[in-house]
C-alpha cells in the first residue's frame, strides 16, 4: 500500500491485525489521515513500513499467505490506487478546460492555531473532469487554478480528483481549469525519461526497475542490481540519447481488459479493483508500459538526458540517478555559476579546480597539526602555571575560548592532582562549548552530572573524570559557586 505524500512530517503508521492507521502532515502543514480495516487479518508483527520524499509505502503480510482475498478492504469500496479521469493528459497547446464543479466541501487542516484545535482553511472541490493529474503512479499532482483561484494539491478519493482550494466554489457552476505548464512538462520529461531508461537499461543489460522515484531535484531508478559498472552507466546514456536524436514518437492507448495485447505490456499487475480499459504508454519500436502519468507526445521533447551515476539502494538494488530535459538546462547553469565562483576563489581555471583544492586540503591539515602541537604546549604551560600558582587549592577554573576535549585532558593529566577541584571549559563564554571536571573520584561522581545540569548540557565520566557537552556557559560562575560550597562542606565535616 502506498500513500502518496510528498515531504511529509509527524508521519505515524500503525498495523494491527485486522487494520491500518495512518496519518501525518504534508509540506502545506495539512494533517491526513486514513484508517482502514482489512478484508482478513494480516501478520502484523511482519509488517512494515517504509518513507520516502514522496510517499510511504506499506508491506502488508497476510496471515494465511496462499489465501486469495476478493478486496484489500473489508467493506467492498474503492481506495485510491489509481487515477482515473475521462480526459486524457493535454497536449501541449492545451492548456485551459472548462467543466463543471460537482462538490465542494470544507477541508479540515491541521494548524496550530491560538486555541490549538483544528482550523478550517480550505475545501475540497470535485469537478466533473478535469485537466490536473492526481499524485499517483510515481509521479507528484499538478498544480493550477480554478477561475484564478490557485489548486494547491490535487488527491485521489477512488475514482474522484480532489482538488484543495482555500476559496470555495459553488457546485453546478462552469469553471476553467487551468494546469501550471511548467510544472507538469517537467513531470512529463521525468516520466517519460523514466520509461525510455527502464527501457534501455532492461534491452542492453537486463537490468529491471523495480520501482522509482520523481524528486524535486532529481529522480531515481531503482534496479534489481547490486551493482553497475560505469561502462554499463555510459551506454545506458548513450543509447537513450540516441534515440531521443531520432525523435520517437510516444503514443497512448486504452486496450480493453481482454485484449491479448495486453499480456504483452510490461507493468506490474493492475489493481484488484480495477475497472474499464488499460492505459498503455508505448514508444515506438522501443517499450509499451502500462501507466497512468502524463508523458511526452514525442522524445525530442525530453531534449537530453543525463545520468548523474548510482547510488546503492536498498538490499541487492541500486539506484541510477538522472535528470531529463529542462532540469539539464538548469543543473548546467547551477554547475557553471558555481564553477565561476571557484574560479575567482581559487584564482584559476576550472580545470584546476582539483588541484587546487588538494592543495588546500593539504596546508590544511598541516595547519592543523602545527596548531594541535602548539595547544598541547600551551597546556602543558598552563598546567604547570596553575600547579604552582599561589592560589592552588580547593576548587581551580580555567576558561579558554579556544581548545578542544584533548587540550582540557593534556591539562588535567599534567596536574594530576587528586586533592583539588578542576573545573576546565572551553568554547563561547555565553554559548555552547566543552567541560571538564577533575578531582577526587567520589566529589567528581556527585557533582558532574550536577554541572551539567547547571550549564544545561550532558556528560559522562569515570575515575576522576567527568567532561561532556554544554548550551549555557554563562552558568559557569555558578558552577564554581557550587564547586566552592562543596569543598567548604566536606571541610567543616572533616
Amino acid at each position: 500500500m502506498e500513500f502518496c505524500v510528498e515531504d511529509s512530517t509527524d508521519v505515524h503508521v500503525l498495523i494491527e491485525d485486522h487494520r491500518i492507521v495512518f496519518s501525518c502532515k504534508n509540506d502545506d502543514g495539512v494533517e491526513l489521515y486514513n484508517e482502514i480495516e482489512f478484508y482478513a487479518k494480516v501478520n502484523s508483527k511482519d509488517s512494515q513500513d517504509k518513507r520516502s520524499s514522496r510517499s510511504i509505502t506499506c508491506f502488508v503480510r497476510k496471515w494465511k499467505e496462499k489465501v486469495a482475498w476478493p478486496r484489500l478492504t473489508k467493506e467492498d469500496i474503492k481506495l485510491l490506487q489509481k487515477v482515473s479521469t475521462k480526459r486524457p493528459p493535454p497536449a501541449m497547446d492545451d492548456l485551459d478546460f472548462t467543466t463543471t464543479v460537482v462538490s465542494c466541501r470544507p477541508a479540515e487542516l491541521q494548524t496550530e492555531g491560538s486555541n490549538g484545535k483544528k482550523v478550517l482553511s480550505g475545501f475540497h472541490v470535485v469537478l466533473e473532469d478535469t485537466l490536473l493529474f492526481p499524485e499517483g503512479g510515481g509521479q507528484p499532482d499538478d498544480r493550477g487554478t480554478i477561475n484564478d483561484i490557485s489548486v494547491l494539491r490535487v488527491t485521489r478519493r477512488g475514482e474522484q480528483a480532489n482538488h484543495f482550494t482555500q476559496t470555495p466554489l459553488d457546485p453546478g457552476s462552469q469553471v476553467l481549469v487551468r494546469v501550471d505548464w511548467e510544472r507538469r512538462f517537467d513531470h512529463m520529461q521525468q516520466h517519460s525519461g523514466q520509461h525510455l531508461i527502464t527501457a534501455v537499461a532492461d534491452h542492453l543489460f537486463k537490468l529491471k526497475t523495480t520501482s522509482w522515484e520523481l524528486g524535486r531535484f532529481r529522480s531515481a531508478i531503482e534496479l534489481d542490481t547490486p551493482s553497475m559498472t560505469t561502462e554499463q552507466v555510459a551506454a545506458i546514456e548513450q543509447s537513450v540519447n540516441e534515440k531521443i536524436r531520432d525523435r520517437l514518437p510516444v503514443n497512448v492507448r486504452e486496450l480493453s481488459l481482454d485484449d491479448p495485447e495486453v499480456e504483452q505490456v510490461r507493468g506490474r499487475g493492475l489493481p484488484d479493483d480495477h475497472a474499464g480499459p488499460v492505459r498503455v504508454v508505448s514508444i515506438k519500436g522501443v517499450d509499451s508500459n502500462m501507466c497512468c502519468g502524463t508523458h511526452v507526445s514525442n522524445l525530442s521533447d525530453l531534449q537530453v538526458i543525463k545520468i548523474l551515476g548510482t547510488e546503492k539502494g536498498k538490499k541487492n538494488k541500486t539506484n541510477l540517478i538522472f535528470l531529463a530535459g529542462n532540469r539539464v538546462l538548469k543543473w548546467m547553469e547551477r554547475s557553471h555559476g558555481t564553477e565561476k565562483a571557484l574560479t575567482a576563489l581559487l584564482k584559476c581555471g576550472a580545470e584546476d579546480h582539483v588541484e587546487a583544492v588538494k592543495k588546500l586540503q593539504n596546508s590544511t591539515k598541516i595547519l592543523q597539526k602545527n596548531n594541535l602541537n602548539l595547544l598541547r604546549d600551551l597546556a602543558v604551560h598552563i598546567a604547570h602555571s596553575l600547579r604552582n600558582s599561589p592560589d592552588w587549592g580547593g576548587v581551580v577554573v580555567l576558561h579558554r575560548k579556544e581548545g578542544d576535549s584533548e587540550f582540557m585532558n593534556i591539562i588535567a593529566n599534567e596536574i594530576g592532582s587528586e586533592e583539588t577541584l578542576l573545573f576546565l571549559t572551553v568554547g563561547d563564554e555565553k554559548g555552547a562549548g566543552l567541560f571538564l571536571l577533575a578531582g577526587p573520584p567520589a566529589s567528581v561522581e556527585t557533582l558532574g552530572p550536577r554541572v551539567a545540569e547547571v550549564l544545561e548540557g550532558k556528560g559522562a565520566g569515570k575515575k576522576g573524570r567527568f567532561q561532556g557537552k554544554a548550551t549555557k556557559m554563562s552558568r559557569r560562575t555558578e558552577v564554581q559557586a557550587l564547586l566552592q560550597d562543596y569543598i567548604t562542606t566536606q571541610s567543616t565535616k572533616e
